[in-house]
Parts: C-alpha cells; structure tokens; sequence
C-alpha cells in the first residue's frame, strides 16, 4: 500500500489506488472528527466543492455518504474552485471543507484536499 496523503490532502489515480472506499472513510472520519464535543443535537458542517473530472462525482457522492452517516451535514457546492471553498468555509462558519480536484495532474488522477475552519490546507497531522 502507498501513501495517500501528500503535500495537498490525497492523490492517486481515480479508481485505481484513490477509490469511492477511501472517500467514504474521510467522510467518515471528519463527520466524526469534527462532531466531537459538540452538544446534544448540533451537527458538524462541511462544504464540499469540485472539478470537472468525472471521477469527482462519484467521489462526492462517497465524500457526502460518510460524512452524513456519522452525522454530518455536508453542503455541496458543485463545480467550482479551491479558493471559493476557502472563502465559503471561513467566512460561512463551516468546521472543513473539502476541494475534490486534482489541479493541474492528469485527467485519470484525482485528489481530496482538506481544508480547515480557517479557510486554510489542513494539517497533517490532524489527517495522520
């Protein structure tokens, strides 16, 4: 098994060594994550943005399925930039985004990159 997470959240060609799986799981763990010592109620919410590539809808799809079955509320906002997730993240209250694109690598690879409360690239170590 290879890295996943690199210098920008997680890389790998789409359905080969990145799958619906791994998105699942991330939706999984940050719907955990970020749902700890919230009160009785209150839900965690994460905005979620992509690329045009194909594989990003099925990694959306996955990303909302985890994130909802640990209780989160994911907002989608469809195709769209990194930057504008950014901005909706810090300045809409969101607990994470997500940017579901892979910039500038081919158009068979694909990417999850986390972004924090702040608007900014999440931390290793809160992934790790």
């Amino acid at each position: 098994m290879g890295k996943y997470f690199g210098t920008d959240g997680f890389r790998g060609e789409a359905n080969k060594n990145l799958t619906v799986e791994h998105a699942y799981k991330i939706g999984r763990f940050l719907g955990w994550y970020y749902s700890r010592g919230k009160e009785e109620g209150v839900r965690c919410r994460v905005a979620i943005g992509k690329d045009t590539r194909l594989s990003s809808y099925m990694f959306e799809y996955s990303l909302v399925a985890g994130l909802t079955a640990s209780g989160a509320e994911a907002y989608l906002l469809h195709v769209t930039t990194t930057p504008s997730v950014s901005y909706v993240v810090r300045t809409e209250n969101f607990d994470c985004g997500i940017m579901i694109s892979a910039s500038h690598n081919p158009y068979y690879d694909n990417g999850i990159k986390l972004i924090n409360a702040s608007g900014e690239k999440m931390d290793e170590d809160t992934i790790l």
